[in-house]
């Protein structure tokens, strides 16, 4: 791989050293290679490789990245299309290529991929169609042909596993997109065409005229068992039937993709949707409790003690503040017992990793969280756990300040026993003054400005947390 467009050296591979260093991942015979290497031509001879950003899946082209000197994204599992769909709408004039496998495309993200092409913005999407789920060891995929032999299908895909999809024909039904086509790479003539596909589908991007999928019959020779000139000829022979090639969809339409850039301003976005503008905040305080000015928390509880509620809380105040937070939540299977668990992050800068395997603050509502989670918090953290209902303590990590605060009692002497979460995060502000007290009410009061009358009990439940904690803590 010489073009330009390709690193010098694909630094997976022996750091980058030696002929490993210009080598792909890519079995002997894999179609993928043919296909990277007309791609990245395409692009190349296009001059669009300072505008492109290619969106690389879960599956064989997972390490893309490793070899296009492009902008590069990796999507979770079918998620390909969506975040394409983001870069393009963040930045218009990016050339955004889709590129996936069968199981990848046509399997976990067939919503996406419907959804996206329907949408019909300008988007490349490059359909990889081998017959079979290649990188996670040669199940039967979504394109698997009748009778042909998987690992889930070892006697052979039968009519029972439903038929073979035809995603072109699919997606050429679409209003969306514009052109659709199927090439395949068995032989010169067939790898002309497909070049010539690829670098069309790009050259309708770049003149914002609409959105191309091109699916490509590849060759899989490590689970087909074949030699590469025995699984092209299985390719000629077996899938081109099933999959004829061809344009399924070309239409002639004028360049229409002009938007500018999305507008970051929060005021006019406010105004847009009729909501009051932001009142101005002062300067928000650096957390205390966070000596690198990145604080991470989690929240553990059983399903109905409202920990992620509590999180959310946080992240909305914090960010009120004028930090920058993170929630992620966690649900786990059960509804009531078992544990489920929110992660927070609140930096004074960027938070550079969302989650939290090591939180400075656990916040436990029952025992099995405090249990699960307390060997994990970080030495000399601070663990905050509901002591009206964990009467015993497991081992605790040294050095961890420990506070125990009946959350459940005092939010039942409120009236009120779902008001422990908000009895949690009165105790959370005092034993830590992660922000200062006013900045929760606030954010309180705005997220319950259409339910007012669960106002007073949440800042009385909150008010009540603050006032149990009472240094010094326990150590362990």
């Amino acid at each position: 791989m010489n073009s330009p467009v390709f690193y010098d050296h694909f630094e997976r591979h022996a750091h980058g050293a030696g002929l490993k260093g210009h080598s792909t991942h890519y079995c002997p015979g894999c179609g993928h290679g043919i296909v990277h290497r007309d791609l990245a031509d395409a692009i190349g001879e296009l001059g669009l490789q300072d505008r492109t950003v290619l969106i690389s899946p879960v599956g064989c082209a997972v390490f893309a990245h490793y070899y296009f000197d492009v902008g590069n994204s990796q999507a979770a599992h079918g998620r390909a299309p969506a975040v394409a769909l983001g870069h393009k709408l963040a930045n218009p004039d990016a050339i955004v290529i889709s590129y996936q496998g069968d199981g990848d495309l046509a399997s976990i993200g067939l919503a996406e991929t419907i959804s996206t092409a329907q949408l019909g913005l300008p988007i490349t999407v490059i359909f990889i169609n081998n017959a079979i789920y290649g990188m996670t060891g040669g199940q039967c995929a979504p394109t698997s042909l009748i009778g042909q032999k998987t690992t889930t299908s070892p006697a052979g895909r039968d009519r029972a596993m439903g038929s073979p999809l035809r995603v072109a024909e699919l997606i050429a039904q679409l209003d969306g997109p514009i052109y659709v086509e199927r090439v395949a790479l068995f032989d010169p003539k067939q790898r002309v065409k497909a070049r010539r596909a690829i670098q069309k589908a790009l050259r309708l991007q770049a003149e914002g005229r609409g959105y191309a999928f091109i699916e490509v019959l590849a060759e899989c020779p490590t689970h087909l068992k074949l030699t590469p000139e025995l699984a092209e000829a299985w390719v000629r022979d077996q899938m081109v039937p099933v999959f004829p090639l061809g344009v399924k969809k070309d239409l002639t339409v004028e360049p229409w993709f002009h938007c500018g850039p999305p507008s970051y301003d929060v005021e006019k976005f406010l105004a847009l949707v009729g909501a009051e503008p932001l009142e101005p905040d002062t300067e928000p305080p650096v957390p205390a409790t966070s000596a690198i000015g990145d604080l991470s928390l989690k929240f553990a509880g059983a399903g109905g003690d409202g920990a992620q509620t509590a999180a959310l809380l946080l992240t909305r105040a914090a960010i009120d503040a004028g930090f920058d937070a993170t929630h992620i939540p966690s649900y786990g299977p059960e509804s009531r017992g078992g544990t489920s668990y929110a992660d927070v992050h609140i930096a004074a800068g960027e938070v550079l990793n969302p989650a939290a395997p090591e939180p400075d603050i656990l916040v436990a509502f029952n025992a099995p969280s405090l249990a699960k989670f307390a060997p994990m918090v970080a030495p000399e953290g601070t663990i905050l756990y509901d002591g009206g209902v964990i009467t015993q303590l497991p081992a605790l990590p040294a050095g961890c300040r420990v506070i125990a605060v009946p959350f459940t009692e005092i939010a039942r002497g409120l009236g009120r026993p779902v008001a422990k979460n908000m009895v949690a995060i009165g105790a959370l502000q005092g034993a830590t003054g992660l922000l200062p007290p006013d900045r929760f009410t606030i954010t309180l009061r705005h997220l319950l400005k259409d339910k007012p009358s669960l106002l007073p009990l949440n800042e009385a439940a909150f008010e009540a947390g603050r006032r149990a904690v009472c240094p010094p803590s326990v150590p362990t």
